[in-house]
């Protein structure tokens, strides 16, 4: 008896190539190959919030899954460190890493973007903080007995010990030493892109200003920005030649839960950027903004890492397999998961990638 809901009941009438039935698994791990992820948490990390994966095994993972090339992100240390040990031990694929100017490395400090530049196989990537800003750190917190308080309202001396100590974007025009010696050092190496970090819209637009102003040709907005960007300040971030980071984190059931993504003390566990939720409309309107901008302009992550959620490999497929259902072409999903990472990393992907030797 047919199915008359399957294709082959009316193998004359449908096209396997539509559409409605290219949206199948295999067609997900396909489109991973040469795929790019510059957003894994591998470990080590706090006890308090524990990694799915440590940096040997998110390489191997996704090597096997035929992607070209993975970027790790440590709010606790060079990563620079993290990928030069990776590829020395896995063969046949290479991994990288960068700095993230968070407090644990002294902040807006130009001594340490200057060593990471140098250290391994050097830094990738130089990122303006994480949880280390001074508009992320203002914004963390939590509900207490059904209200909204920030940890700097609810500890004075989270205010004193990290807050303070935070980094912010200088005012456009204004530069301050330390910041124009960080850009100097990251307008002479052209390897290095350039990462916002989690800063607030003005401070993104500020930057953006900044980075035409010092010909860095390589800016990345944080995916922490990008979701809060006005359709205007999208426009004004493209036309100064930035590209805007979606990381499916963003739109996961884990930004709901109360963390210590960054802090040792257990009082400071907050909730993820200061949101209790996904941003309205999910991962479908991320999709739409991105056809409606331009794929050009957007580059695809994961952001995965952390113990809730599936490893980093599986989390970029399913990125993958959700550009799909919204009905992407093969060509638009490779730009925002391949072709502009690739730029970033300088990576010609009309090569090919390394082969994996192995020993007779």
């Amino acid at each position: 008896m047919y199915n008359f809901y399957h294709r082959d009941a009316f193998p004359e009438k449908f096209n396997k190539e539509e559409w409605q039935f290219s949206r199948n698994y295999q067609r997900s791990l396909d489109l991973m190959k040469d795929s790019i992820d510059l957003h894994v948490h591998a470990g080590p990390h706090l006890v308090s919030s524990p990694r799915s994966v440590n940096p040997v095994q998110a390489a191997i993972e996704a090597r096997d899954a035929g992607m070209r090339a993975i970027v790790y992100m440590c709010v606790f240390n060079w990563s620079v460190g993290t990928s030069w040990i990776v590829n020395e031990v896995v063969p046949g694929f290479t991994s990288y890493g960068g700095i993230i100017l968070n407090t644990v490395l002294g902040g807006m400090n130009p001594r340490a973007v200057k060593t990471a530049i140098y250290y391994g196989d050097g830094a990738r990537y130089v990122s303006f903080g994480a949880h280390s800003t001074k508009y992320q750190a203002g914004v963390e917190g939590r509900y207490v007995d059904g209200k909204w308080v920030r940890l700097v309202d609810l500890y004075p001396e989270f205010k004193t010990e990290e807050y303070d100590r935070c980094i912010e974007i200088p005012t456009y025009g204004k530069p301050t030493k330390e910041f124009d010696d960080i850009m100097k050092i990251v307008a002479d190496n052209p390897q290095v892109y350039l990462v916002s970090g989690h800063i607030s819209n003005q401070e993104a637009m500020d930057l953006c200003k900044y980075a035409q102003d010092y010909g860095i040709k390589k800016v990345l907005l944080s995916n922490a920005v990008t979701e809060h960007l006005s359709e205007k300040e999208i426009d004004q971030a493209i036309s100064l030649g930035a590209k805007l980071e979606k990381c499916l984190a963003e739109h996961t059931h884990t930004g709901s839960i109360p963390k210590t993504h960054y802090y040792v003390e257990p009082e400071y566990c907050a909730y993820d950027e200061g949101q209790s939720g996904s941003p309205e409309g999910g991962v479908y309107r991320a999709a739409q903004q991105m056809q409606k901008f331009g794929v050009e302009n957007f580059i695809c992550g994961t952001d995965f890492g952390v113990y809730t959620l599936p490893h980093p490999v599986e989390g970029f497929r399913e990125w993958i397999a959700c550009l799909m259902d919204c009905g992407w072409s093969d060509d638009d999903i490779r730009m925002v998961t391949s072709k502009n990472a690739a730029a970033m990393l300088d990576i010609d992907l009309s090569k090919p990638a390394p082969t994996i030797i192995t020993e007779v």
